[in-house]
């Protein structure tokens, strides 16, 4: 979701879903390796421990990942209904 104008603390937000704590904790992974790759560290990781929602924090994007559960509970996609979305596409680099 493209938060520009609409958000002071983050440019963008990625909403996701995760089926398994597995799959979370791989998925944060992935996404932490892959931001060092390209220089961006995160600033802040929160959630691996229950893994019912995953933050990571790099500043301009912020990563959301959810079990089903509380994804449906918390919806933010409803908190920021103003925010156009952003379809995602796989880079070559990824």
């Amino acid at each position: 979701m493209d938060l520009r104008g609409l958000s002071a603390v983050t440019d963008f937000t990625v909403i996701c879903t995760g089926t398994s704590e597995r799959q979370m904790r791989a998925v944060a992974s992935k996404l932490t390796e892959y931001g060092k790759k390209v220089g961006e560290k995160p600033y802040g990781v929160s959630g691996l421990d229950a893994c019912t929602w995953v933050l990571l924090d790099f500043v301009d994007v912020v990563v959301h990942i959810f079990a089903p559960a509380y994804r449906n509970y918390y919806d933010l996609e409803l908190l920021w209904g103003d925010a156009p979305r952003v379809e995602w596409k796989r880079s070559e680099s990824a």
